[in-house]
């Protein structure tokens, strides 16, 4: 069973950083994509940034300019920097890794969410 785990979640003023960090347990045979999703309370579940394993990244267009994206392809580990941030961007964070199997089936595997909280 594969474990996602991410970390780096808190408390942080308006304009100020926090970094998300995301880890897999396990190799995969072939990544496609990894990616931060986040959903706040009564809302649904929006992408936030997305890296390809071109290190291609795309991002919501809330957070562009402001967050980024980055992956340690020998680590098999994705990194989210969040600047200036707002009390919208409040919400939790997931990491998402997609992957295909050996036997070719796609699969999604989620972390269990890391809380981020913007307020002064």
């Amino acid at each position: 069973q594969v474990v996602v785990t991410e970390s780096g979640g808190g408390l942080a003023q308006p304009g100020g950083s926090l970094r998300l960090s995301c880890a897999a347990s396990e190799s995969f045979f072939r990544l496609l994509n990894m990616g931060w999703y986040r959903q706040a309370p009564g809302r649904q579940r929006e992408m936030v940034a997305l890296i390809s394993t071109s290190d291609r990244p795309f991002y919501g267009d809330s957070v562009k300019g402001r967050f980024t994206i980055s992956r340690d392809n020998a680590k098999n580990t994705v990194s989210l920097q969040m600047n200036s941030l707002k009390p919208e961007d409040t919400a939790v964070y997931y990491c998402r890794y997609k992957i295909t199997t050996a036997e070719n089936e796609i699969r999604d595997h989620w972390g269990q969410g890391t809380q981020v909280t913007v307020s002064s």
